[in-house]
């Protein structure tokens, strides 16, 4: 699952590496050669892009990126249904309007749906590569191209999963990835943005930093500026923890294909279970594994008799009401979309998630204990079909 499950030593001694001047951090967070720095050369390095712009969280990287590409009051930005809830707060903060996909077996964007929603108005997609895998790429792409429309995927949790044998986080205009508690590498809160355009960088990197352009003629108190921006500044703390995860991230990649590969053996031999669908292209992440059931109620059933084994679900369906638009009602009401009327869209979506459930992988179980899991789990789903 995430990298909390490997904080230790190494984090600790990255950390002391800033208290080394009577308890006060030594580096700057606005100096070159600072963590901060360090750490979004590192990411960026190995997710394979020329730039990368840490921020305070994943939900800064979307709006920073959105303001980036130019988004403004009116404007329309297309995302998906399913879907963590700060993407569509970071459309309505800029005072855009969200419009929203339905999804379809691989849990992502639905290509044609995004044709449909496609108006005058239209200025970003957003695709998310939720749970892992990610989004049809080479669909969305080509649908972007001929609308001229820029695209920016949020790969808060899918760090290491990749496309046609690359990492994700290259294929479009910029990405977004989150560094909090429950994804692919911790740095306690934090957020970063990497795009291999100049001109998309330079612009975020202002953004983040009240719109400094840190012009090295001048005083930090003088510095010039030519967009108005905000405080979405990380800190040398954050950034010491996501240097030493990231020397981590071959280990969590390595144990997340073994057990993932291990649950997947076992549910293919289920005739009545369907595992979610993947994109001929990619390789999942692995921090989950994900299948859906004939039935809703067979899917309540064998939820049930997770809980009563002590057996989590990850997101879904367990913090279902914070990844699916249905549930947002304190947001749709400012685009007069009642609660009664917003429970009965994404038909499409309702039927696959609600008969769907994602069973979380830990890096820190032994090959012996995950082999316990599965057995349990297997026995769970023949009694709930």
């Amino acid at each position: 699952m995430p990298g909390f499950e490997l904080l230790g030593k190494e984090e600790k001694k990255e950390i002391l590496k800033l208290f080394n001047f009577k308890g006060i951090p030594k580096k700057s967070i606005f100096s070159n050669s600072s963590k901060v720095k360090m750490f979004e050369e590192n990411f960026a390095k190995f997710v394979g892009s020329k730039y990368s712009i840490m921020v305070s969280s994943g939900t800064a990287a979307i709006k920073t990126a959105l303001i980036a590409a130019g988004v403004k009051h009116g404007d329309e930005v297309i995302t998906q249904c399913f879907n963590f809830i700060a993407v569509v707060e970071a459309i309505i903060d800029i005072g855009a309007k969200p419009i929203i996909t339905e999804i379809n077996e691989t849990l992502n964007m639905c290509p044609e749906d995004l044709k449909r929603k496609i108006t005058k108005k239209t200025k970003v997609i957003i695709p998310v590569h939720m749970l892992g895998v990610s989004a049809e790429i080479d669909k969305i792409k080509k649908i972007a191209t001929k609308n001229n429309l820029i695209v920016l995927d949020d790969n808060c949790e899918a760090l290491g999963a990749k496309w046609k044998n690359n990492m994700l986080g290259n294929q479009f205009d910029m990405c977004c990835w989150s560094f909090d508690g429950g994804k692919t590498i911790t740095t306690g809160e934090g957020g970063m943005i990497t795009t291999n355009s100049k001109k998309f960088y330079e612009l975020c990197k202002e953004y983040k930093d009240h719109g400094h352009q840190n012009n090295s003629k001048l005083p930090r108190g003088r510095d010039t500026h030519r967009i108005p921006g905000f405080n979405f500044r990380s800190t040398e703390l954050n950034a010491s923890i996501g240097i030493a995860q990231l020397k981590k991230i071959d280990k969590i990649l390595k144990k997340n294909s073994q057990y993932y590969s291990m649950y997947e053996k076992m549910l293919k031999n289920l005739d009545q279970i369907q595992l979610r669908k993947i994109p001929n292209k990619s390789l999942p992440l692995g921090d989950c594994i994900i299948f859906s059931f004939p039935k809703i109620e067979q899917n309540k059933k064998f939820v049930k008799l997770l809980k009563s084994n002590n057996l989590p679900t990850k997101n879904l369906p367990d913090a279902i009401e914070w990844h699916f638009s249905i549930y947002w009602d304190h947001i749709f009401k400012l685009f007069n979309i009642k609660k009664n009327k917003l429970k009965n869209m994404f038909k499409k979506s309702q039927k696959i998630l609600f008969r769907s459930v994602a069973i979380p992988i830990y890096v820190t179980d032994s090959k012996k204990k995950v082999q316990k899991k599965i057995n349990i789990i297997s026995k769970l789903i023949h009694e709930s079909l």
